[in-house]
């Protein structure tokens, strides 16, 4: 089987004339709830007040503050800071900008305390993996930065009750497998999903796809996801809320019925669409769910 679940056009989520008409940056899908594309990776953008009145989800790559700053500037007003980054994980393409933006916005940085290490300068992510396969983004995967960021003064663990700091209405949940502390938000009242990396909309490992950004349903990018067990069970609990909306850390947003088709396959189907036929990894796959 093709390792992607191809959705149709009317399955995106943003609309690029109203997009263009606002012209702020970002790409809307719904009032509160945007994202700007910065090169490979997505940032999200949760609230619709002005300074301290909204969070950014993730930080984007390596030199992308301006980008962020400009952005967030145009869509809440000149100066707006937010109240709180949140992160869904700590891979570099996530936190490329956050000592910088953290610094200069003086904000709390919340993650899963799996993640911290990563945050606060103490560890390194495991090595990538580029003999997954798929394209050049994976070839040359190796040369991506593993090494830690350092915002352990303002790093803050995200509740344990569920609830995320600034966003009210929204709730994390823990998804496992890309990283070991990963994290996905969820908004029941719209039904609306921020995935981050646990699954995304484009064959991240192919530059070509990450070129033309075609609609598609993936598993985790397969060159830096080190526990396939765990990421195929993260799927399954999200396929399980039958989102509305999907924000993923890669690719385009996807919407309505197209989404929960494409990744209730991805959940159905997940070792033979997600996993590659090879890698370092690759033998967490084959383990199998703990009982219900």
């Amino acid at each position: 089987m093709a390792q992607q679940i191809p959705i149709s056009r009317n399955g995106r989520a943003d609309d690029p004339a109203a997009d263009a008409l606002r012209d702020d940056g970002t790409h809307e899908i719904a009032p509160d709830l945007a994202y700007r594309r910065l090169a490979i990776a997505n940032v999200v953008f949760v609230g619709a007040a002005g300074d301290r009145g909204w969070v950014l989800v993730d930080a984007g790559i390596p030199g992308s503050k301006r980008f962020i700053v400009s952005a967030a500037e145009a869509r809440f007003g000149p100066g707006a800071r937010p109240a709180a980054i949140v992160l869904t994980h700590g891979h570099f393409d996530h936190v490329g900008a956050l000592e910088d933006l953290a610094a200069s916005w003086d904000a709390p940085v919340y993650a899963h305390a799996l993640e911290h290490p990563y945050l606060d300068g103490s560890r390194s992510y495991p090595a990538p993996d580029p003999s997954v396969g798929g394209g050049l983004m994976a070839r040359i995967s190796p040369l991506y930065p593993t090494s830690p960021v350092d915002v352990g003064a303002r790093l803050r663990a995200l509740p344990a009750d569920g609830s995320v700091p600034a966003m009210p209405g929204w709730r994390w949940i823990h998804t496992p497998g890309h990283t070991e502390g990963h994290v996905s938000f969820w908004r029941e009242a719209d039904r609306s999903l921020i995935a981050g990396d646990a699954f995304v909309t484009t064959a991240q490992e192919s530059a070509y796809a990450v070129a033309t950004q075609a609609p598609e349903v993936h598993g985790p990018p397969m060159y830096l996801t080190t526990d396939w067990a765990a990421a195929r069970r993260s799927v399954r609990t999200l396929a399980d809320l039958a989102p509305e909306r999907a924000i993923t850390g890669h690719g385009r947003p996807l919407a309505g019925p197209e989404l929960r088709r494409g990744l209730n396959a991805l959940a159905q189907d997940f070792d033979a669409v997600a996993v590659p036929a090879r890698g370092r990894y690759v033998g967490t796959a084959a383990e199998p769910d703990p009982p219900a």
